[in-house]
C-alpha cells in the first residue's frame, strides 16, 4: 500500500506542482486576476487530486481483491493527498524564488480595493492597511508561509479522500472486470 500511496502522491504532486509553477512563472509579470487565479489553482488541484481516487482504486481492484473499507481507503487518500500538499508548497516556494512576485502585496492590495468598493469606513480600511501590514510582513516567513500554501490544497484531498472513499467502499462501484 505504502507504494501506491507513494506513486499516486508524487503524481498528484508533480501535476499540481507543476501547473502552479508554470502559470506563475509564466505570469509574474501580468498576474491574473485573483478571481481567475483561483479557478486554475483549485481546477490543478481537482484535477491533481484525481490520483486519490485512482490509487484508491488499483489499490482495491489489483492488491485487495476488489474489496477495501471506507477507513482504509479514506487514510490512503489523505495520504496521497499529504504528499501532494507538500509538492505544492515546495512548488510555491520555488515559483516565487524564481518569478521574484510579491504576492502578499498584491494580494493584500486586491483586498483593500475589494473594500474600497464596498464603500468602506476610512476607520476600517485603517484596521484592513494594519492586518495586511502584518501579514506582508508574516508571509515573508517560510514558516508562516509554507504551511499556508499546504491548506489551500490539503482541504481539497480531504474532501476528495472523502468521496473517494465512500464510493470505492462498495465494491459493485466501477468494479473491475475480470476477463
Amino acid at each position: 500500500m505504502f507504494r501506491v500511496i507513494l506513486k499516486y502522491g508524487v503524481i498528484a504532486g508533480l501535476i499540481v506542482g507543476s501547473i502552479g509553477f508554470c502559470v506563475t512563472v509564466a505570469m509574474a509579470d501580468k498576474p491574473p486576476s485573483v478571481t481567475t487565479g483561483m479557478i486554475i489553482g483549485f481546477s490543478s488541484m481537482l484535477l491533481a487530486l484525481s490520483a486519490v481516487f485512482v490509487g484508491i482504486k488499483h489499490h482495491r481492484d489489483h492488491d485487495l481483491g476488489g474489496v477495501i473499507r471506507f477507513w482504509p481507503a479514506l487514510g490512503m487518500g489523505l495520504a496521497i493527498s499529504f504528499i501532494a500538499g507538500v509538492f505544492y508548497a515546495f512548488a510555491w516556494e520555488a515559483a516565487l524564488a524564481v518569478s521574484k512576485m510579491d504576492f502578499a502585496g498584491e494580494y493584500a492590495k486586491y483586498l483593500i480595493d475589494q473594500e474600497k468598493a464596498k464603500g468602506a469606513t476610512a476607520e476600517a480600511l485603517a484596521k484592513l492597511n494594519t492586518e495586511m501590514e502584518k501579514f506582508k510582513a508574516d508571509y515573508k516567513n517560510p514558516f508562516y508561509r509554507v504551511p499556508m500554501t499546504f491548506s489551500e490544497i490539503f482541504p481539497v484531498g480531504v474532501l476528495v479522500s472523502l468521496l473517494s472513499a465512500g464510493l470505492l467502499r462498495n465494491s459493485r462501484f466501477m468494479a473491475l472486470k475480470r476477463g
